[in-house]
This record gives C-alpha cells, structure tokens and sequence, in this order.
C-alpha cells in the first residue's frame, strides 16, 4: 500500500462547514421557508456579496440568530418519564392557612341539594329508561 492511498482516520471523519451560506441554501439551513426567512431572519443579518449577483451569509451569524431565538422562544424539555401529574405536592396549594378571600360562592350543602334535585326530575322523553 502506498502513503497517498492512505487516508487519516480523524481526516476522512471531518467534513469541513463553509463559512458563508449562499441564500438559496439559508432558509434550508435553518429548517424554514424561503419567506420566513425572508421575514424573520434575514433582516437581522449581514448581506455578503458573492460574485455581480451571489449572495450570502455568515453562518455563525445564521447559529447566532438561532440562540437567540431559541433564547426567547424556545422550552425546555421535561427528564424523560416525569409527567406533570406525577408531582407529589400541588404547586397552588402549600396546605398552609392564610387569610383572604373565598372565591367559592356556594355554602353548606348546598352542592348535595342540587344533586337532589338532579335526581328527583322526571326522566328525559328521550331517554330509554
């Protein structure tokens, strides 16, 4: 075998990203359409001549905006298996006293007299009791 068929392992596993991402290539770059970028990212970036007609942007910059939007707009994700019922204590109620105000206009039994009533009502005409 001779040196030049040889390649570096670390060399044919390194794939090398240009720097400046052509305008058509952008938008699919980060995931979205061509208006969207047209609308929510591209003003914020600096527009880099190519050639009479190329244009392109810096991709760093293109990862920047991606941060920082993901920075305003994004969510941070759940550890796998954790539900939002499985909580062992409820976030609006610490079971302690405090003073204020009930919000609850219904006193004494008066949800067990409207079940009564409920079930001392003639049967619905379309019911198939």
């Amino acid at each position: 075998m001779s040196m030049e068929s040889e390649k570096p392992a670390a060399a044919s596993a390194t794939q090398l990203l240009p720097r400046f991402v052509r305008f058509r290539d952008a938008p699919f770059y980060l995931g979205m359409d061509r208006n969207r970028f047209n609308t929510e990212v591209r003003p914020y970036l600096t527009k880099i001549p190519i050639g009479r007609q190329g244009l392109a942007f810096d991709r760093l910059e293109l990862d920047a905006w991606v941060e920082e939007y993901i920075s305003r707009n994004g969510r941070s994700g759940r550890l796998q298996g954790e539900r939002l019922w499985d909580a062992e204590s409820c976030p609006v109620s610490t079971g302690e006293r405090a003073f204020g105000t009930s919000t609850n206009r219904s006193k004494g039994n008066e949800f067990a007299k409207a079940l009564d009533r409920l079930s001392l009502q003639k049967p619905n005409a379309l019911s198939q009791d």
